[in-house]
């Protein structure tokens, strides 16, 4: 099984609460990933994540086909670094972390990805040709919409 990474840091010049408030909500995820990416919540969020929260999704994120995503926190160190994984989905296996640390001028903001894919040779032809770009365009969309909201200018 290959096991694929994302990795994004960018400098926001934002208070940690703020970009923690932002970040830890999936209320947000439709703002932050581009429009193929269509996102439901279809379960009740609290106000403040913990670990152990699970949230189910409702995503159209290949061909307009809708499929389920469930997610738990894994761990939650509010305000600095929260992990979420994949417990139903698409892929065979799904964490990401996001965290938090003060630098000058605002924060630091850390996503590290890890994912497989399921079906095997499939799996892995699927994402040579097709789920591995999408992925990268996520988080590259990401980086782009929080760059032009709080990045800070050099």
């Amino acid at each position: 099984m290959k096991i694929y990474t994302i990795y994004r840091k960018q400098q926001l010049a934002i208070s940690t609460l703020q970009a923690w408030q932002f970040l830890s909500s999936p209320h947000y995820l439709n703002q932050i990933t581009p429009d193929f990416f269509n996102i439901e919540i279809t379960s009740p969020v609290p106000d403040e994540i913990y670990a152990g929260l699970l949230i189910s999704y409702r995503m159209k994120a290949v061909f307009g086909i809708p499929m389920s995503w469930l997610s738990e926190i894994c761990h939650c160190d509010q305000p600095r670094r929260f992990v979420y994984q994949q417990r139903v989905g698409p892929f065979k296996f799904w964490s990401h972390e996001v965290s938090l640390k003060a630098c000058e001028g605002g924060i630091e903001v850390e996503d590290i990805v890890f994912y497989a894919m399921p079906f095997g040779w499939l799996g892995e032809g699927l994402h040579a040709i097709l789920i591995g770009d999408k992925l990268q365009r996520i988080f590259d969309t990401r980086y782009q919409y929080l760059q032009a909201k709080w990045g800070i200018k050099t």
